[in-house]
């Protein structure tokens, strides 16, 4: 099974179907800004410093979940690319080559440490979750335990490292008050992560022949601005 690649199939249309749920729970389209404060959600990429496109933001609820799912109160940089695979995977599949796929396909999937049954399971449970409007049972597989939905979690150093990063060099901001707070999106998460020089992600996005100069020049010099 081609993780890291759309189908047409079971698997793509679940994949697909969980974000079309994601974004009706969230409400308007994918470019908005997403306004909340840390206790609307678990996996709150925006906080109090910054704002994060609809699509973002669900890539932030995505990584939540595969935290828990390995008994852990630690959001990884891995989580969230993962999220950003299911809520984004359409518009950042353009920033490598087709020849290329198949190998980022391989590279992320020995980051993200993901058997194709257990990733399976974790697309109908976010799908299902996003159906019922409210938290289903954490799947529980082999592995280790599955946290509760209740017990709150953290973005490790390197992934609010990340972040910050994204903060810096944004080229869009809303206002809040006085604040002009920096409006982050899909692909200039994805560009601090390849430079987060040194770390396992950025080698292993480095070695897949990610087209830097393109993703360099739509995330700081989008065509339009995010809406806030």
């Amino acid at each position: 099974m081609r993780l890291f690649r759309r189908k047409t199939g079971a698997n793509g249309a679940a994949r697909e179907k969980a974000a079309r749920e994601a974004g009706r729970q969230d409400g308007a389209g994918a470019d908005d800004a997403a306004r909340h404060n840390p206790a609307d959600m678990d996996g709150d990429l925006a906080g109090g410093t910054r704002r994060v496109t609809l699509s973002l933001n669900r890539a932030g609820r995505f990584a939540a979940m595969l935290a828990r799912s390995r008994g852990s109160v630690i959001i990884e940089i891995s989580d969230l690319l993962a999220g950003m695979y299911i809520s984004d995977w359409e518009r950042l599949s353009q920033y490598w080559e087709d020849e290329d796929r198949e190998q980022v396909e391989e590279l992320l999937r020995k980051i993200l440490l993901i058997s194709p049954q257990r990733w399976n399971s974790w697309i109908e449970l976010y799908d299902q979750k996003h159906q019922e409007g409210k938290g289903a049972e954490p799947w529980q597989g082999k592995g280790p335990v599955v946290l509760k939905d209740d017990v709150p979690l953290r973005k490790s150093v390197a992934l609010e490292d990340v972040l910050k990063q994204a903060e810096q060099v944004a080229p869009y901001h809303d206002r809040d008050g006085e604040r002009r707070l920096p409006i982050l999106t899909s692909e200039m998460v994805l560009l601090c992560m390849a430079r987060s020089y040194g770390t396992a992600i950025s080698r292993s996005l480095a070695a897949s022949n990610l087209d830097t100069e393109r993703l360099t020049r739509d995330a700081l010099f989008p065509r339009r601005a995010p809406l806030a």
